[in-house]
């Protein structure tokens, strides 16, 4: 369970150009349910998710995850509970190096080990077993240098890296927003199935809204740092949700102008 109290963030304090993201603001995400978060550009959806991975320290509040308080350990620490997968495909891989590598590193996430005995010390026959179970053929290209791999195989290729360990928490930022629809949709596929049988805790940014209704239980949605939705995704229609998030970005443009 992730526990977020009375979490504040301003940019440039004391300053013309000073920016209040979040002010005391809280949130319970559910264990085991992947919860959609939503919002017009702006709105602190990634800065939520760079808070609570620690690469943005918040000023003042809790972030806690199952029960251990994250706001005093550094992003390193925390990425031993925390998988991440970014929208740019390269981005949770190594490209230069190729798939057993790759996988090799994300098996000793918050381990200690040298790039010399990585691969000795390694089981290959997991990784194996674990590349079968995306059903891309990646286990027959173990020596394959990643770079030379498509954007969506990269891209499941690093959902698997990032939760290989099972992680307690899941974030993907806008994993497939990169990617074309039809290799869209298979990456929320093997997503969907891969959360749902390992029972991640799971945050998504998307701006897909089909997305958000189709492969989310919860969907959250922010506006200038504050809940402004929050409603279970069979409660909501697209055309429901469109309308909403519409009205947000005209409100967040009146208020900018």
């Amino acid at each position: 369970m992730l526990k977020i109290k009375n979490l504040s963030k301003t940019f440039y304090p004391s300053t013309p150009e000073e920016q209040i993201v979040f002010k005391d603001f809280s949130l319970d995400v559910e264990e085991n349910v992947c919860t959609t978060i939503l919002g017009p550009n702006g709105c602190g959806k990634s800065t939520l998710f760079n808070l609570i991975s620690g690469s943005i320290i918040g000023d003042s509040g809790s972030i806690e995850l199952n029960g251990a308080e994250l706001m005093n350990i550094v992003e390193e620490k925390r990425a031993k509970y925390i998988g991440k997968v970014n929208q740019d495909p390269s981005m949770g891989v190594s490209p230069n190096l190729n798939i057993l590598e790759n996988m090799s590193i994300a098996l000793k996430k918050g381990e200690k080990f040298t790039f010399k005995n990585l691969i000795k010390n390694t089981d290959v026959d997991l990784i194996v077993k674990k590349l079968k179970e995306l059903d891309l053929g990646l286990e027959d290209k173990l020596t394959t240098q990643v770079k030379f791999l498509s954007g969506g195989q990269r891209q499941s290729l690093s959902l698997l890296m990032a939760t290989i360990k099972r992680p307690d928490l899941l974030l993907l930022d806008e994993h497939t927003a990169a990617l074309d629809p039809k290799t869209s949709k298979i990456v929320m596929e093997k997503t969907r199935n891969l959360i749902n049988k390992e029972k991640i805790t799971t945050l998504m940014i998307t701006h897909n809204l089909r997305n958000a209704i189709e492969y989310s239980k919860r969907i959250i949605m922010l506006s200038k740092g504050e809940v402004v939705l929050d409603v279970r995704a069979e409660d909501i229609t697209e055309e429901e949700l469109n309308k909403l998030y519409n009205e947000n970005i005209l409100k967040d443009l009146r208020m900018a102008s």
